[in-house]
């Protein structure tokens, strides 16, 4: 039953039938013929009918809450659902999926702070400060401290901090806002326990803007101080120095991480320029050093044009290293620059050093685990992504193709196809993985079907970077295949995408 509010929303038997499938196969597609013989069992029906329920019941969507956007048309493939998750069947008043175990320690979560500043420009401000607060949180080893992407799906969002807690696995939850007002800033926090939501601790403060560091770490040790047996911790040296003596500096770095986030190449140029902006003002700002190694590392992983070079990445994240040796995210960094250059030695060193330095960083141990699989040691892999999805419950899309890379390298193939369609959309990558996966698993229809997406999406990637597809289909996927450093590893990847039809 579709409910608005409290009031039941009617349906058609069919619509029911269809809604149900999908919701109970939530973020896994579903196929044309398995909603139709759901919905029509054992009647030879147009495709065309099941199109038109389909419709209808994103209109009832629309209608209660604007979300048109909930059942996603699969091309060639069939729908999924990816709202909000559903309760169905005897699992009624329960997740649609289990809650994450809470940690040991205690854990918390910081949903981002609200801008109320009344200028939604200023959003990269707030959500700047917030990112600052969890990073400084996660240095704490007593502490489990969710990752930042996972809080911020709470973003713009009236929730329940009992859901909160549910769905994130955490004890502690803190929220709050930001006023920035000319030169004064204006931060309220408050920390709540989760399972009973009453507030532990609430304060105010009201500082200039050049003291925002100051006033970030006296938040952080405010927060420790308010979880139950932190006392401890919260007494101890934060030991941070002043990331930066210009405001305006630490400004540019805000909308540069902005833009990076985007994982497109315009967003990489422009971020990488803000940085560049913010390292003319401040010399000695380490993090604009690194973020400007950082963009250029994404450009070589995404596999984009762009100007930049390693040798100019290594420099500025060897001036970050040399101002500030205990930043773990510098370290996360020049592990995977040093991966690129074929130093796996060096790199396995800088990406225990960052996870020293930063235990609760997911997208650091996400990072390792990718890399792991192509040293060859898939399992050890397998090992730091759960670590990684554990930390960051609403992973991107990202975590669940390391997930899947390392299930392959295992002949995991039904695993990894699953952990694929976990993600909320698939890229060309996924789709090749697909394809490999299918055709290692002899389903050559659906095989051909995942590389002749990859293939097509490759080639207008390609093109929109000004550059030729090649003759030959396989060598799309070769510079990929190149990361393996085993050539057993390497071959099994390319068989796979040779199987599905990639021409070599």
């Amino acid at each position: 039953m579709l409910f608005r509010g409290s009031e039941p929303v009617a349906l058609g038997r069919r619509a029911v039938t269809l809604l149900r499938l999908l919701v109970e196969r939530a973020g896994t597609p579903v196929s044309k013929d398995a909603l139709m013989e759901a919905a029509w069992p054992g009647l030879a029906i147009e495709e065309s009918n099941l199109t038109v329920q389909i419709a209808a019941l994103r209109r009832t969507f629309a209608e209660s809450d604007g979300r048109t956007t909930w059942i996603e048309t699969l091309p060639r493939r069939g729908y999924r659902y990816i709202g909000p998750p559903v309760a169905t069947g005897s699992e009624a008043g329960l997740p649609a999926s289990p809650a994450p175990a809470v940690s040991d320690k205690p854990s918390l979560a910081v949903l981002p702070l609200s801008n109320l500043s009344g200028d939604p420009a200023q959003d990269y401000f707030s959500d700047g400060i917030t990112g600052d607060i969890i990073a400084e949180l996660s240095r704490f080893r007593s502490l489990f401290v969710v990752a930042r992407h996972s809080s911020f799906a709470y973003r713009g969002k009236t929730t329940e901090i009992k859901r909160v807690g549910r769905e994130l696995g955490v004890r502690y939850v803190a929220e709050g806002s930001v006023r920035k007002i000319g030169n004064r800033v204006r931060v309220t926090v408050q920390l709540l326990d989760a399972a009973s939501g009453y507030h532990l601790w609430t304060e105010r403060y009201e500082r200039e803007l050049n003291d925002i560091f100051a006033l970030q770490d006296e938040i952080v040790r405010a927060i420790v101080a308010a979880l139950p047996g932190r006392l401890e911790d919260a007494g101890r040296e934060i030991a941070r120095r002043k990331p930066t003596s210009s405001i305006t500096a630490y400004d540019l770095v805000l909308l540069g991480n902005e833009r990076w986030r985007q994982l497109s190449v315009k967003g990489m140029a422009e971020a990488r320029e803000y940085f560049r902006s913010a390292v003319a003002l401040d010399p000695q700002y380490a993090r604009a050093h690194v973020n400007i190694a950082w963009t250029i590392v994404c450009d070589v992983f995404l596999e984009s044009p762009a100007t930049a070079t390693l040798e100019e990445a290594l420099r500025e994240i060897e001036t970050a290293l040399d101002i500030d040796d205990g930043d773990a995210w510098s370290h996360g960094v020049f592990a995977q620059l040093l991966f690129l250059l074929n130093e796996d030695a060096k790199a396995e060193i800088h990406f225990s050093r960052a996870l020293a330095l930063n235990p609760n960083d997911a997208d650091v141990a996400a990072v390792f685990a990718n890399i792991l699989v192509y040293w060859g040691r898939w399992r050890e892999a397998l090992a730091w992504i759960g670590t990684a999805k554990r930390l960051n419950p609403f992973p991107p899309n990202l975590y669940h193709w390391y997930h899947a890379l390392a299930l392959f390298s295992g002949r995991e193939y039904e695993r990894a196809v699953k952990t694929l369609m976990e993600a909320r959309a698939l890229d060309r990558w996924s789709h090749a993985l697909l394809a490999a996966c299918f055709a290692q698993m002899d389903r050559l229809g659906e095989a051909r079907s995942e590389a002749e997406a990859f293939v097509s999406e490759r080639c207008r990637e390609l093109n929109a970077n000004g550059k030729a597809a090649p003759a030959k289909t396989l060598d799309l996927a070769r510079a990929r295949a190149e990361r393996y450093r085993d050539p057993t590893d390497r071959e099994h990847f390319l068989d796979g995408l040779r199987k599905a039809g990639l021409t070599s």
